[in-house]
């Protein structure tokens, strides 16, 4: 009996113990909750209250209100775009300059914008037979050429429209091109539609010679008719462009007569189609004629000069033409003209107007218009007629002391 009052009297005390431990842990909770309520006392770091303030804003925009302060769609399409190539179904490549494909296989590209614009080859904006088709989708534009050719070879671009309401232009500045090659096993050569291309050759305008290829892989070499040698091509004065051809930079007198290019790969070995260049010395600037009369009063029966001079560029033709009071009645018009060196690269065009026994319908206003392929410019003079008695009185004036 006594063992069990012991007994008993041991778990009383232990069951107190706990609700004692259980009351200090509630008041000590009670305190915690309170001191956060407080005031943060100057010891405590605190956090910047504005990051809070920030990120809480964030938080409690609405999606709608961001959504409604995107551009609209016709300023995000401003962005630059970019062209992908489609090789199969759900399958792209990005390109670059340039690109390759089989002569015979099917080119499909594709731009992201809305809308887009495309620019092709001058042969295919001609007549492409219905191989070349275009179409706009939600988010981008596609071309598609099916049945290429050799003949297809050229610029591929993509233009980006800007779009006011329903007036839409190209944004050339953000253009994307890429050069494509229709690689031909059998035709080397861009085909051309004509064998023979006369080029002229311009004094210090660049020149090209398109011997354009399918294949970028071909060696290409330019050569002379007559006599029959390989052009140095030295990449200054000559150079070579897959894309382009050869550049004259500089054309001279010895580079025209009649050329053409030889392109090889592998076993195969094609000419291209002749190039005749004819070499024109182009000029600076329009000339400027100076016009004189042999006298500026003339006695009827007289005979009458009116000079038109041009100092100019050596080898630059200058043609003259006249506007003279007598041509209003059907007088006839004869002229001289002439070329002559004047001085190291400098020469005197000149064309005289010759009015024989001077009538009266003579007299007025003489023109001379002088024109080069840069432009033509005018001169005038007055030429008085004088009647006999005027004449006469004006030479016993001269003659009197």
């Amino acid at each position: 009996m006594v063992a069990a009052a012991v007994s008993g009297e041991r778990w009383r005390l232990v069951l107190l113990g706990a609700l004692l431990f259980s009351g200090l842990i509630l008041d000590f909770g009670q305190c915690q909750q309170e001191e956060e309520g407080r005031s943060p006392t100057p010891s405590r770091k605190l956090k910047p209250s504005k990051a809070k303030l920030v990120r809480g804003a964030a938080k409690a925009t609405p999606k709608s209100k961001v959504k409604a302060t995107l551009a609209p769609p016709a300023a995000a399409n401003q962005g630059s775009a970019h062209l992908t190539q489609v090789l199969n179904k759900g399958k792209f490549q990005r390109v670059g300059d340039s690109l390759v494909v089989r002569a015979g296989a099917t080119l499909e590209l594709r731009c992201k914008g809305k809308p887009v614009s495309w620019g092709v080859p001058d042969y295919l904006e001609e007549d492409d037979e219905g191989r070349l088709r275009t179409v706009q989708h939600d988010r981008y534009g596609t071309l598609t050429l099916s049945n290429s050719t050799g003949a297809d070879t050229g610029e591929y671009t993509c233009f980006p429209m800007y779009c006011e309401d329903r007036d839409c232009r190209k944004q050339y500045d953000k253009a994307v091109p890429v050069y494509v090659f229709f690689s031909d096993p059998q035709e080397l050569f861009v085909p051309s539609s004509s064998y023979y291309q006369v080029i002229q050759l311009r004094t210090n305008w660049p020149t090209v010679l398109p011997c354009q290829v399918t294949s970028p892989d071909a060696k290409v070499t330019l050569h002379r008719e007559f006599p029959p040698v390989e052009v140095a091509v030295d990449g200054a004065e000559i150079t070579f462009n897959v894309k382009r051809g050869f550049t004259i930079h500089r054309p001279k007198p010895h580079h025209a007569g009649e050329l053409y290019c030889v392109a090889s790969l592998g076993k195969l070995r094609q000419s291209s189609v002749k190039y005749m260049l004819i070499y024109v010395n182009y000029p600076m600037a329009p000339p400027t004629p100076v016009i004189q009369a042999s006298s500026s009063s003339v006695a009827i029966g007289q005979n009458l000069q009116v000079t038109c001079t041009v100092i100019g560029e050596p080898d630059v033709v200058i043609d003259f033409t006249w506007e003279y009071p007598g041509q209003q009645i059907g007088r006839p018009m004869y002229t001289q003209e002439s070329v002559v060196a004047e001085g190291p690269g400098r020469q005197q065009s000149q064309s005289v107007l010759m009015v024989d026994e001077v009538r009266e319908v003579d007299g007025g206003t003489y023109t001379c218009t002088a024109q080069n392929l840069q432009g033509s410019r005018i001169a005038t003079t007055v030429v008085k007629v004088l009647a006999a008695s005027a004449a006469a009185k004006a030479k016993a004036k001269a003659k009197k002391p």
